[in-house]
């Protein structure tokens, strides 16, 4: 009798231990509500993740073509001035890195190509004369500026519009543009074959973008 009580006394306590563990691992109502309040932002913003996945692909793109550009016109004339738009580039990448982590956001998977191709494209306008290297910078930023116009207006139109996210995009635009106007301002239309260099990076400059919203 003895035996079968102190067994009944084992199982007792095995089972009020599991509960007591069961109890511990049960989030708490704060939790709760946080993981609540997500699902329910995400299902209110349904373009949330691809405004994210898009926007940090086109600036790690970008840091990589200005890379590319340091990389040959570094020490001419023209390095300071790559330079301060490579640094902003550097710190639109950065701030993208960060919503994605914080949003959990998948980066798209062509990653590792658009890190080399914008080095690539950088590299190769640069080579070309500081011209074309201008003309590079003044095509993909007239993609971007006008990328980042569109989403500006799709949230503008989404009641529960995300504000970060929106004053990201509006001080990323206007510094784009700023980029834009100082590729004119030196020199990039007296690149040899400007008009069709830039409608070649500019097609690019699309593709990847579609390609990036979707995967």
């Amino acid at each position: 009798m003895r035996t079968l009580y102190t067994s009944h006394q084992r199982g007792g306590a095995i089972l009020y231990e599991s509960a007591r563990l069961s109890r511990m691992n049960r989030p708490s109502p704060l939790l709760r509500q946080v993981r609540r309040t997500h699902s329910a932002a995400w299902k209110k913003n349904p373009h949330l993740d691809s405004i994210i996945r898009v926007d940090h692909a086109g600036e790690l793109g970008a840091d990589r073509i200005y890379a590319g550009q340091m990389a040959v016109l570094g020490r001419t004339a023209e390095g300071a001035t790559i330079q301060h738009m490579w640094e902003q580039e550097i710190k639109h990448r950065q701030a993208f890195e960060q919503l994605i982590c914080k949003h959990r956001v998948r980066p798209t998977v062509m990653t590792p190509i658009w890190n080399v191709a914008g080095f690539a494209l950088g590299a190769g306008t640069a080579l070309l004369g500081k011209e074309a290297a201008m003309a590079c910078t003044v095509a993909v930023e007239t993609v971007i500026v006008d990328h980042y116009n569109d989403q500006l207006r799709t949230l503008m139109e989404d009641p529960n519009i995300d504000k970060e996210i929106l004053q990201t995009i509006t001080k990323f635009r206007d510094e784009e543009q700023e980029h834009h106007d100082t590729g004119i301002e030196h020199g990039a239309e007296q690149a040899p074959f400007y008009r069709a260099l830039t409608e070649v990076i500019k097609a690019g400059c699309k593709a990847a973008i579609a390609i990036s919203k979707k995967i």
